[in-house]
């Protein structure tokens, strides 16, 4: 093999020895439940604030990466939002049931541009979120379990291709 050769297979070699080392891609988070819409990005945020008022929960937190671009940067990026919806009769029981577990409240949905023109609505089980606090017991496991009935029946109504 003539040194020519040799070095081009160097770079090639390299790359799939680092491919290699890197391992396997990042699994989600555990709970991740994710729904790509017909919708666009801003229908999609009108069809979650409606859902979230439909169950009689709490728009308790916004914040977009897309506005803080555009006012921060003049920046231009897809559609991003993140809505913490929460109320205070799943605040109360929570925080009888354990105050630590108070951090993850509001539960958030994340609302994300497709390339496509398209939105996606993610969010985490919040049975997911509060297992952590064994502490909270039995109570704060019930809590849970009814918040991914609500979390599951806002997103299926935010995102019901109607």
């Amino acid at each position: 093999m003539t040194h020519r050769s040799l070095a081009c297979l160097l770079p090639a070699a390299a790359f799939l020895a680092a491919a290699l080392l890197a391992g396997p891609a990042p699994a989600a988070p555990e709970g991740l439940v994710t729904a790509k819409t017909p919708h666009s990005y801003k229908d999609l945020i009108e069809r979650l604030n409606t859902a979230v008022k439909a169950h009689k929960m709490g728009l308790v937190t916004r914040a977009s990466a897309t506005v803080g671009a555009k006012s921060a940067f003049d920046k231009v990026i897809p559609g991003n939002m993140v809505v913490g919806v929460y109320h205070p009769r799943f605040a109360v029981p929570m925080l009888e049931a354990s105050v630590p577990a108070g951090i993850e409240a509001p539960i958030r949905f994340y609302i994300t541009e497709n390339d496509d023109g398209t939105a996606s609505l993610t969010y985490r089980k919040p049975t997911v979120i509060f297992a952590p606090y064994e502490d909270g017991g039995e109570k704060l496991k019930k809590l849970a379990k009814d918040l991914d009935e609500v979390f599951a029946s806002i997103a299926k109504q935010a995102t019901a291709a109607e």
